[in-house]
């Protein structure tokens, strides 16, 4: 049993009883050098002594308790060092009780008003320095956490042997923010939080909601992270983003699963610079202008891809450390080729070391279930009528813009957000406060994290997963939209792949889902997205839910790209799309790379690479994309041929004729208007032979008359290959 030792000491009995026992919630008020006497609690230490910045001993500590509780007299004026004699060896440190209070008034102010956008820099593990009474630095990690309503909070880790009495926290009252500074500790240390709730409960050890890294899973715990910065390398990249992501930019983004691309022979995923070396050419040779991760912050079940996570401020581990990423950015600019993250504020699994119930109550969610716990993902909902998460989730986007220089956010599961009912019964929601179903509170957050996107980090892009017609998702925040940069268009990814599944021989019936997308196509700024979602859950690969035999299957999936990357809208294909994977993706394989052994599968590798680069060479492509003067319909009411034909135009570049054929009946002599007469080339015929296609097509070129035709002054004939798409430009 623990016992009180004699000697003289100025505090009683029970505080000290509280403090080896890990109850007292404010150890600066009692540890450290109280006038001349000096108290150190070190549980399981033979002796303690106070030496000076020589190594002098100033004073041979007595100890006062059993567990480890040291008193000694040493001068009020001395600067000292504690020496402590442990069973293992001997530590010689600063003691971190004889630091005062370390974040400064206006952290504290802004952090409480929601609008401390660094505290990616301020909070959490921080390599840093603190001068001592002498007004020498001293190198150590200065911790900050936020826990109002715990009465006692102490950072553990394997330099203190997860001990929560060793180093227990100041509380900065009118924040709820709790800090210490270790000395002496350096990158690398693995670190939790432990807290006892407002009745003194011990609650699970929680890892840092700002660790900057963190340890590889499974292990859950924090790592305090280098402090050096990354030597960019990419100002002309970042100079130019503005141009390069505009809604009259040509826009093309490769979605990837980092983990699962490609893997070793022992089924390893790559690191960060493995991962450069490989991506950033094969990227570049096929020509497209952006790169999406799914989620890559930190998240305890790889299963979900990344769309659970729990460490928002650092890259997982599963790829190395965060300056990997860094690098991994740079050389992505430095190869012309924009970096987005998708990004989760929606929702954060309930695992013990996360978020959930962080200080003992509610404190990152809502505490009623109606309103903080996602039905279908069974994860909690972010509270964004709290000020403090709603700046920690803007300070979250402006981390991964500034500190690593990511190009775009895109926003996962907005739906989700914006509607109080979404996915629930009757009674199973509350109303907002005019009695509606929509989410006040996330509707402000989302306006306020885009203009904050906006003022900071000029040229990036916030991208929006909505599903719903919630109205102005692009439009600007002054207007009363939600200021996004661009949405998802999941209408037209539904609509068309609907299509595309049908037999030829029924789509006639279906025709409307190929042109329903042009009756809104101007409401907002879209990315057409043929992304994870639709190789997962059963629903096949994209070339898997093709109809026909197999040369039929490939000839309708090359058709299908080319009709989408002329379609209006950016686009966006998820990896294996590009060379027609035939199974459902897998996070927990490779893609299966050897396939492209087979002329089929290049010829579709091939084709995209080829709409990739029409794109970025012909304005007409992209110029407009958002104006409804960009697009003219030729013919789009052809029901029982299943053509679709239209033009893509811009100033000052010339047109593009965009012509689909999707039956595996040839047509020919078809006539179709066009604004010019004279020679018009076939810039793209999927059904080419080095497409694997049968060569059909018009020679490579075709003559317009001056036959008018479709309200347009000249007309062409054409042969429109079986399962195709043509694409044709006026000469000169």
């Amino acid at each position: 049993m623990d016992t009180i030792l004699p000697g003289a000491t100025n505090i009683d009995i029970a505080t000290i009883d509280a403090l080896v026992n890990g109850r007292h919630g404010d150890p600066f008020s009692v540890l450290g050098h109280h006038g001349s006497e000096l108290r150190c609690l070190a549980p399981g230490a033979n002796g303690v002594e106070a030496v000076s910045t020589g190594g002098d001993v100033l004073a041979r500590l007595e100890r006062r308790h059993d567990a480890g509780f040291f008193t000694g007299i040493v001068p009020e004026e001395a600067t000292y060092r504690l020496r402590i004699f442990w069973p293992g060896g001997t530590q010689e440190t600063e003691d971190p009780y004889s630091f005062g209070p370390l974040l400064g008034q206006m952290d504290l102010y802004l952090f409480s008003e929601g609008r401390h956008f660094e505290i990616g820099r301020v909070l959490g593990a921080q390599c840093t320095f603190v001068k001592d009474a002498d007004g020498n630095d001293i190198d150590g990690v200065r911790f900050a956490v936020w826990a109002p309503n715990a009465s006692r909070v102490s950072v553990v880790g394997d330099f203190n042997s997860w001990d929560g009495r060793r180093h227990a926290m100041r509380l900065r009252r009118e924040s709820g923010l709790w800090e210490i500074f270790i000395p002496r500790l350096g990158p690398g240390a693995l670190y939790k939080y432990e807290l006892l709730d407002a009745n003194g409960t011990l609650l699970p050890l929680k890892a840092d909601p700002i660790a900057l890294e963190t340890e590889m899973p499974p292990g859950t715990a924090s790592r305090v992270s280098h402090k050096l910065p990354h030597a960019w390398q990419d100002d002309d990249w970042m100079e130019s983003r503005g141009v390069r992501q505009n809604a009259a930019a040509p826009i093309s983004i490769y979605e990837i699963h980092a983990a699962s691309w490609w893997r070793d022979a022992e089924g390893r995923s790559p690191s960060w610079d493995v991962l450069a070396d490989r991506l950033l050419p094969y990227i570049v040779d096929l020509g497209f202008t952006h790169l999406e991760f799914m989620p890559i912050a930190e998240h305890p079940f790889g299963g979900s891809w990344g769309y659970q996570p729990l460490g928002l401020f650092a890259p997982t581990a599963r790829l190395g450390p965060p300056d990997g990423f860094a690098r991994f950015v740079d050389r992505a600019h430095q190869a012309c080729i924009g970096v987005i993250v998708d990004w989760v504020p929606a929702h954060f699994p309930t695992d013990a070391h996360g978020l959930y119930r962080f200080d003992g109550t509610a404190l990152y969610e809502h505490g009623d279930p109606r309103e903080g716990l996602h039905k279908d993902w069974n994860t909690a909902i972010y509270n964004l009528g709290r000020h403090e998460v709603r700046g920690f989730l803007i300070a979250n986007a402006i981390h991964w813009m500034e500190k690593f220089h990511v190009d775009a956010l895109r926003v996962d599961a907005v739906a989700s957000m914006l509607y109080r009912d979404y996915s629930r019964e009757a009674g199973e929601w509350v109303p907002n406060r005019y009695g509606g179903r929509e989410n006040l509170e996330a509707v402000d957050f989302l306006r306020e994290v885009n203009a904050v996107v906006a003022d900071r980090c000029p040229g990036t892009m916030m991208i929006a997963e909505e599903s719903t017609a919630w109205p102005g998702v692009t439009a600007p925040v002054q207007y009363g939209g939600l200021g996004f940069t661009f949405k998802w268009n999941m209408g037209w990814m539904h609509d068309t792949l609907d299509y595309m599944q049908h037999d030829p021989v029924y789509r006639r019936w279906q025709h409307d889902e190929m042109t329903f997308g042009m009756v809104y196509a101007w409401s907002e700024h879209f990315i057409l997205p043929l992304s994870h979602d639709e190789v997962v859950y059963g629903k096949g690969s994209l070339l898997g839910r093709m109809p026909g035999d197999n040369w039929q299957r490939f000839a309708n999936l090359r058709a299908y790209f080319a009709f989408m990357w002329a379609h209006p809208g950016k686009k966006l294909l998820f990896m294996g799309g590009e060379f027609g994977q035939p199974g459902e993706w897998s996070h927990d394989a490779s893609l299966p790379w050897h396939l492209l052994d087979d002329g089929n599968h290049r010829g579709v590798q091939r084709v995209v690479a080829d709409l990739n680069a029409l794109l970025r060479a012909q304005p007409a492509l992209y110029g407009k994309d958002t104006s409804p003067d960009g697009f003219r319909w030729v013919v789009g009411d052809d029901r029982a041929n299943s053509v679709f034909a239209w033009l893509r135009q811009t100033d000052g570049a010339p047109p593009v004729l965009m012509v689909a054929n999707f039956t595996p009946v040839p047509r020919y002599g078809y006539r179709l208007g066009v604004p010019v007469a004279g020679r018009w080339r076939e810039v793209l015929n999927t059904d080419a032979p080095v497409y694997g296609g049968s060569g059909m097509g018009n020679g490579g070129q075709a003559y317009a008359d001056a036959t008018p035709s479709h309200g347009l002054p000249a007309s062409v004939m054409l042969t429109l290959p079986p399962l195709a798409t043509i694409m044709l430009m006026p000469e000169g």
